[in-house]
């Protein structure tokens, strides 16, 4: 068996998560603020336990060019114990530092690092964040990125669970945490990890028999990082979208999925809402603000894949609530029953995901990720070369845009239901698009990877059961056989409502073109920026 580090803790999959250690003389430090995000003149307040005396605090404003903020020295340390749940609980430890927002702060990213010098003259450091809103009175920029924080909760697997996996007692059929805990530190990588980390996306095209490989979850076991870190927010997705943005000239406000669920009014005064990478959980109110804002001539710029699940917001934000099986949810049957967290597009919900995107999960996900879809281009195919999404471009029908090893139409993508006349896709309407949704490009993908193997190779989405899955919610849901979706695409789409337009690119790894520097991916962003935003 493995030796693991002190501060994680062994999963009933073996799957390893951070757990504080309680062992005075390993000096370590961990950390989580009061919210996820603050107006300049608030007060942070920092969570935090130690095996150390004291420790030290930095606010890095993170981006293109980190800047460092703020330095807290010897802030005095206490160590408080850490309840095994957690993840659900939240680690209830007391507040060991205050500050200020700055108002020379601008709105951004905050990383709150946190670190101890041990005897050996080793550090050890950890992260946090925090996000700097536009002044609730004063002016907006035009553009504003929404960081998908629900995503985050649902993979961020600090303390032993996520929604996903850890409270399972079998390795074959883990089952995940239906309520998790915003107050609790966040997986290591989701907000830091080294240049060129691998993602869930795989460029490598595979030869004929390949058994598939996961360097992701290979990576993060053999270097300490969470087995989700490429799954979901900032060092994965929004981070490479703020830095090509920031080196472009463009100048972004920022907010967060939290903001959004507490005041559905909270976009008033941007011109376009930006969302980036991978946005698969969205609450009924967040949803209510996006499409407050579209129908009152506010666009959105989605540079995003995955948009799936319902999930709950309670606790002040504190705790998020996503079953997926409405059997399983106390709201089911209720007065609340449009609340039930399964995804968007089941019964009893009644409001189909491509409402307000224009596309949803399910018709889309995987591309190149383990054995789903893994030969495919990793592209987008253009049909509609003549929109002004593609307007300088220089693309003809048919070309493919980001193919590997770019790869931006890639890992999980979205769709609608589709039909081909004279050359050019249309939607069939069924699923709720849009009656103006123009398809501009779009790939194959698949709802789940393929096992060729007969259970005798490991697969990193847990092959046909995950999509069979999804078939008996859907059943249990309609009381009818659940059709079979395995195979569908992924799409860039465009539609307007009421004034305002929403841009969709379909993929949560559109920012593999940006970082790339792709001529393609980053003249399309741009077109979508300038025309947007004003």
């Amino acid at each position: 068996m493995t030796q693991l580090r002190p501060e994680y803790a062994w999963s009933p999959t073996g799957w390893p998560s951070e757990f504080p250690n309680d062992d005075p003389a390993h000096a370590e430090v961990w950390c989580y603020t009061d919210r996820f995000s603050y107006h300049r003149g608030d007060q942070v307040r920092l969570h935090a336990s130690t095996t150390a005396e004291s420790f030290e605090v930095e606010i890095v404003r993170d981006g293109a060019r980190p800047r460092s903020m703020l330095l807290l020295q010897e802030v005095a340390g206490k160590h408080t114990p850490t309840a095994r749940d957690c993840y659900i609980t939240g680690c209830d430890w007391p507040v060991l530092a205050t500050f200020e927002v700055d108002a020379s702060w601008p709105s951004g990213f905050y990383l709150v690092l946190v670190r101890v010098t041990r005897a050996d003259g080793t550090v050890f450091e950890r992260e946090h964040f925090f996000v700097v809103k536009p002044d609730a009175d004063g002016p907006k920029r035009p553009l504003v990125l929404v960081l998908s924080t629900s995503t985050m909760m649902a993979y961020n697997d600090w303390g032993g669970a996520n929604q996903y996996r850890g409270i399972g007692d079998d390795p074959r059929n883990d089952i995940g945490a239906p309520e998790v805990s915003a107050r609790r530190p966040i997986a290591r990588g989701m907000l830091r990890k080294p240049p060129g980390a691998p993602r869930e996306s795989n460029m490598f095209t595979p030869p004929p028999f390949w058994e598939p490989r996961y360097e992701a979850y290979e990576w993060a076991r053999y270097n300490g990082y969470s087995r989700h870190h490429a799954d979901a927010f900032w060092a994965t997705y929004e981070r490479p979208f703020v830095v090509w943005a920031e080196e472009a000239g463009y100048e972004l406000d920022y907010l967060t999925q939290h903001d959004l669920d507490a005041d559905p009014g909270v976009l008033a005064g941007h011109a376009c809402a930006i969302v980036v990478g991978h946005d698969e959980y969205w609450s009924w109110r967040m949803r209510d603000a996006v499409d407050r804002f579209v129908d009152g001539g506010g666009n959105i710029a989605r540079f995003g894949g995955n948009f799936f699940w319902q999930v709950r917001i309670t606790d002040d934000g504190g705790t998020q609530i996503c079953y997926r099986d409405p059997a399983a949810d106390p709201v089911t049957g209720t007065d609340d029953a449009h609340l039930v967290t399964t995804a968007w597009d089941y019964p009893p919900i009644g409001r189909p995901a491509a409402e307000s995107m224009g596309l949803t999960g399910s018709s889309g996900v995987y591309v190149r990720y383990g054995c789903a879809a893994p030969r495919a281009s990793g592209g987008y195919t253009v049909y509609r070369p003549g929109h002004w999404l593609f307007e300088g471009t220089d693309l003809y029908y048919g070309d493919v845009i980001g193919a590997a090893p770019i790869g931006i139409a890639a890992f999980e993508l979205d769709s609608v239901e589709y039909t081909f006349r004279r050359g050019q896709p249309y939607p069939t309407f069924e699923d709720g698009a849009p009656e103006n949704l123009e398809i501009l490009a779009m790939c194959p993908a698949v709802a789940s990877e393929e096992d060729r193997w007969a259970g005798t190779v490991p697969l990193g989405s847990g092959g046909p059961g995950e999509s069979q899955g999804l078939r008996e919610l859907t059943g249990r849901a309609t009381g009818d056989d659940a059709p079979d979706w395995q195979y569908g695409s992924g799409m860039m789409a465009v539609f307007t409502r009421n004034g305002g337009t929403v841009v969709n690119t379909g993929t949560t790894e559109w920012v593999n073109g940006l970082v790339a520097r792709d001529f393609f991916t980053e003249k399309i962003t741009r077109n979508a920026l300038d025309r947007l935003g004003g």
